[in-house]
């Protein structure tokens, strides 16, 4: 018996695949996520409960990876996976080398995307706004909390820089490990964090009839005082709304 398979081909190009079979269940319309079932009305608060939902999953490995996107100054964006590092009322922190693509594209365009996906919870947060360096202080201290073989990884690596092979870096590494073995490994000054200050906010909870839940906060420009239609002042200065799936 031929086993079954979502992907089927859709042409006689081998390379073309029809996932239209791939799907599968979330939550039901009776466990939707309901403007009354906020735990705060300011954004950072209900982050931290839905934060701390996911690190309580035991499915989900890594609850405080995130994908960040970025863009050049054209606009040609680039997207991949790091990892959040802290969070407070002022922002969302990671760590990376300044001299690596998404540095660079910092540099030239200071905005990015974060993306928050559990899906063992069906849940997902956007999180847009605008992102500046850490003082050296605070990176430093980081950078030694971190165990001494990444701290020799950070400067083995001129992240996205092409390298000939992985022997180039085993070599670099171990040199390196032999060098800081009785003494502090220095923070390289292209090494650092940034923190995105929020400007949107979304929660997102899947529901198995594609009627996801979306309740979005916005910090209105210039502090204006008018709603929108359809908008709720919400707490620090936010307003919230639900958009349509």
């Amino acid at each position: 018996m031929r086993s079954s398979s979502f992907c089927t081909k859709s042409t006689s190009d081998s390379t073309a695949m029809d996932l239209s079979g791939m799907r599968k269940k979330y939550k039901g319309d009776e466990e939707c996520f309901e403007e009354n079932q906020l735990v705060s009305l300011d954004p950072i608060k209900q982050f931290g409960d839905w934060f701390d939902q996911a690190t309580k999953c035991p499915e989900i490995g890594e609850p405080n990876a995130m994908c960040i996107a970025t863009s050049t100054k054209e606009g040609r964006p680039s997207a991949r996976m790091v990892l959040l590092k802290g969070y407070s009322n002022e922002g969302f922190r990671f760590f990376t080398n300044y001299e690596s693509r998404k540095g660079g594209e910092l540099e030239s365009n200071p905005y990015a995307c974060l993306c928050f996906y559990w899906e063992p919870i069906n849940r997902q947060i956007r999180i847009e706004g605008n992102v500046e360096r850490i003082p050296y202080q605070s990176s430093c201290d980081y950078f030694h909390s971190r165990p001494k073989s990444s701290q020799i990884g950070a400067i083995v690596s001129r992240q996205s820089t092409a390298v000939p092979d992985r022997n180039y870096l085993r070599q670099k590494n171990a040199a390196l490990e032999e060098k800081y073995k009785d003494t502090d490994v220095p923070m390289p000054d292209y090494w650092g964090g940034y923190i995105i200050k929020p400007y949107m906010i979304e929660f997102w909870q899947g529901q198995t009839n594609r009627l996801h839940d979306r309740i979005v906060f916005t910090r209105p420009k210039n502090e204006e005082s008018v709603l929108e239609e359809h908008q709720h002042h919400a707490e620090a200065g936010w307003v919230y709304q639900r958009l349509s799936p």
